[in-house]
């Protein structure tokens, strides 16, 4: 069996941007690993012609485009569809925000497995153009492709509506088991383990930041509550969530060392998940593997990922219920804290989650 795959629809390995690029870099050195030929596509900026290397087994192919924005992400998409084409077996693509182009894989029959990603075309934070563009690309990616991996149940009964069920598969987002962590970045925001909440989100209204800051903020906490993320000052809904804030709420801006971030993870009290659309969210599942207690916007995504034994709020009202909860009873955010975890071994390891991608990609050589 010659077991040749090209990865697609990310900006490279390794990692530097978001949650598939991290996902990629887990699955293509294990899949090597299985004795595969892989490549992953990666994009730069300039005109370079197209680059070959290799990195931990896996060989890359880097595609450089001069244009910017989201032109850029057109542009190279297009170029390592049609390269990849040319180099022939068996393609996965990441998202299926230029899910048209993958006609081109049908009409040279070539299979492609296709991750969809999430319901980008429900998200509050885009325009309309591009709310129909997702929503246009999401049928398209539906039919083009000859299997597709929905990252959670309810994505998967969403993606029912363009295709049929036994084309679908669900598998979810993975992250590392974290059993230690150092509290020295603890020390530079003036924390203790156990003593405060974290946030780790984008600032938008969908991820519900300023209900979960109103509620903290609506009496003393005699704790903190750490929130990340860039938190501009000409920016209306982060200035909101700003001026909401206790002296209690700490806003650390974004931090990118995988390492704090982990840290800070590991040692909280609880984790705060407004998240109010979306499959299995990285996010959640890291916060999980790092055993967090969770407090999440409840809804059908967040209640199947953190599972039974975990609080949940529907508006501010409820946030702070909860809050109140908590805090007066910890060792019910111990018991959350050990069920999360305990959810997270059965569910969510890298190793899980990767054995599964490669049953699936084995079904389509």
């Amino acid at each position: 069996m010659n077991k040749r795959l090209s990865i697609l629809g990310i900006r490279g390995i390794p990692a530097a941007h978001g949650g598939f690029e991290s996902f990629a870099q887990g699955l293509a050195p294990y899949l090597v690993e299985q004795g595969w030929d892989v490549t992953v596509y990666c994009q730069a900026e300039g005109s370079a012609p197209i680059e070959e290397s290799s990195w931990q087994g896996v060989k890359l192919v880097t595609i450089s485009v001069s244009q910017s924005g989201p032109l850029s992400t057109f542009i190279f998409d297009w170029k390592s569809i049609v390269h990849a084409a040319n180099q022939g077996g068996l393609m996965l693509t990441l998202g299926y925000n230029t899910a048209i182009f993958c006609a081109w894989f049908r009409l040279k029959g070539i299979t492609n497995v296709m991750n969809m990603d999430g319901i980008e075309w429900k998200r509050q934070k885009w325009n309309f153009v591009l709310k129909t563009w997702f929503y246009i690309n999401e049928k398209l990616g539906s039919w083009f492709s000859n299997h597709l991996v929905a990252d959670h149940p309810e994505i998967k009964n969403h993606l029912t509506r363009n295709v049929a069920a036994d084309k679908i598969t669900v598998i979810p987002y993975g992250a590392d088991d974290i059993s230690s962590a150092s509290t020295d970045a603890l020390d530079v925001y003036d924390l203790v383990p156990g003593g405060y909440g974290i946030i780790i989100a984008r600032p938008e209204p969908e991820n519900s930041i300023l209900e979960i800051v109103q509620a903290f903020s609506a009496k003393p906490r005699n704790k903190k509550l750490v929130v990340l993320g860039n938190y501009e000052d000409d920016h209306e809904y982060h200035q909101q969530v700003k001026s909401a804030a206790s002296d209690e709420v700490l806003f650390v801006g974004a931090i990118y060392e995988i390492d704090v971030v982990g840290a800070l993870r590991y040692h909280a009290a609880a984790y705060f998940h407004g998240h109010q659309v979306g499959g299995t969210n990285p996010s959640l599942v890291e916060a999980m593997g790092a055993g967090n207690a969770v407090v999440a916007h409840n809804n059908h995504f967040n209640k199947w990922v953190a599972g039974e034994g975990q609080f949940y709020f529907s508006d501010r009202h409820d946030c702070e219920q909860v809050l109140d909860k908590i805090m007066a009873d910890e060792s019910s955010l111990k018991a959350a804290a050990n069920a999360s975890h305990q959810r997270f071994k059965e569910k969510f390891t890298w190793l899980t989650i990767l054995q599964q991608y490669e049953n699936v990609l084995e079904k389509h050589l």
